[in-house]
């Protein structure tokens, strides 16, 4: 992007003597550069799937692959060993993504109970993952 900004101030010759500030000029047209890239790259990867630049970065490494399946096993166990009524909206919420409403409808508990209950068991398994995450540091 900079090559491109110099080329542009290089093609405009002696029309940067019409200019009292030519690095406030190099600055504007540095900005407007931008601008532009990032409004191509927006414009690109929303009407071209997988034509994005971050596509390289998204896809995990084969470490991370590896911590997030431990993570999402452990997970997983913490949630089934929930009672009953925190592990059915733990699951309707956060791994369905259901929205409180429906949840309220489905279960038959009014809205601010299930609010209630959500953030305990949002509590326990925040706790557990702690206590798990503890337990396998000392090791």
């Amino acid at each position: 992007m900079v090559q491109d900004v110099f080329a542009r101030m290089w093609s405009m010759g002696n029309k940067l003597d019409d200019y009292k500030d030519v690095e406030a000029l190099a600055v504007t047209i540095t900005k407007n550069t931008s601008i532009d890239m990032l409004r191509k790259r927006k414009y690109s990867e929303d009407h071209i799937p997988g034509s994005g630049f971050r596509e390289a970065e998204l896809s995990p490494s084969p470490h991370d692959q590896m911590v997030n399946s431990e993570i999402t096993a452990i997970l997983t166990k913490i949630i089934s060993d929930l009672p009953s009524q925190y592990r059915e909206i733990v699951q309707l919420r956060e791994i369905e993504g259901f929205s409180y409403e429906e949840i309220a409808q489905q279960t038959d508990i009014n809205i601010n109970s299930l609010r209630v209950n959500l953030s305990r068991a949002r509590r326990m398994i925040r706790e557990e993952f702690i206590k798990y995450s503890n337990e396998r540091g000392k090791t």
